[in-house]
């Protein structure tokens, strides 16, 4: 597909649709911002779409063999690695991006280099509501965050990338823990976007704009 400039709105987003994913609430959200957008469930529905978002609900090890089962995991890894496209993924769809994760001692997709932790036993596990995002240095797509961005979370797990460079916002919760990871292509939130009120909003919609480029 043709390279879009900066700030273009291009044709299609792609939502990831799979068993334990919540891929209608994302559908329900671009369809408020006016985003065109369809529902991706096979390897061959991704080769009309120009960014790919990978939504997710519940634990790690479903989420993976989900997309395994759905023949998804390559093609994935061809489209968002290989290619590259825009790719935004939401609450586990951040998680399985990681190398490992301690829920369910699962080996993830290991497109960011790090791992998944389990929040200590002290913090009420899980994580639910809505929490303080601080970005960590400039991204377009998530340029528009102010100090006061409170997003919603429901999180027992939070990632720790390999790089610090790789996480692009973050957010206490006991201890500071990163929320946002950005990485070439890839952006990733740990919390809800589609959920996040007028904030998430806004930052799907910068998503829908932006090239893959930082």
């Amino acid at each position: 597909m043709a390279a879009a400039t900066p700030g273009t709105l291009l044709a299609v987003i792609g939502v990831i649709d799979y068993r334990a994913g919540n891929a209608p609430s994302v559908g329900y959200a671009l369809e408020r911002l006016g985003i065109a957008h369809r529902l991706v469930a096979t390897a061959g529905e991704l080769d009309d779409v120009d960014r790919i978002i990978l939504p997710g609900v519940g634990a790690a090890q479903a989420t993976i063999d989900s997309l395994r089962a759905s023949g998804l995991v390559e093609p994935l890894t061809a489209r968002v690695v290989d290619a590259p496209t825009p790719f935004l993924g939401i609450c586990i769809g951040l998680q399985v991006l990681l190398e490992h994760s301690e829920e369910g001692d699962v080996d993830c997709l290991g497109w960011v280099p790090g791992r998944v932790r389990r929040f200590p036993d002290s913090l009420r596990v899980p994580q639910i509501g809505w929490n303080a995002v601080r970005a960590t240095r400039p991204h377009p797509v998530t340029d528009g965050l102010g100090p006061d961005a409170y997003c919603y979370f429901v999180n027992s797990y939070f990632a720790e990338p390999a790089e610090p460079a790789d996480a692009l916002g973050v957010t206490e919760y006991g201890d500071e823990f990163c929320s946002i990871i950005g990485r070439d292509n890839i952006v990733a939130t740990q919390f809800h976007a589609e959920k996040s009120g007028p904030v998430g909003l806004a930052l799907l919609e910068r998503f829908a704009r932006w090239d893959g480029t930082c």
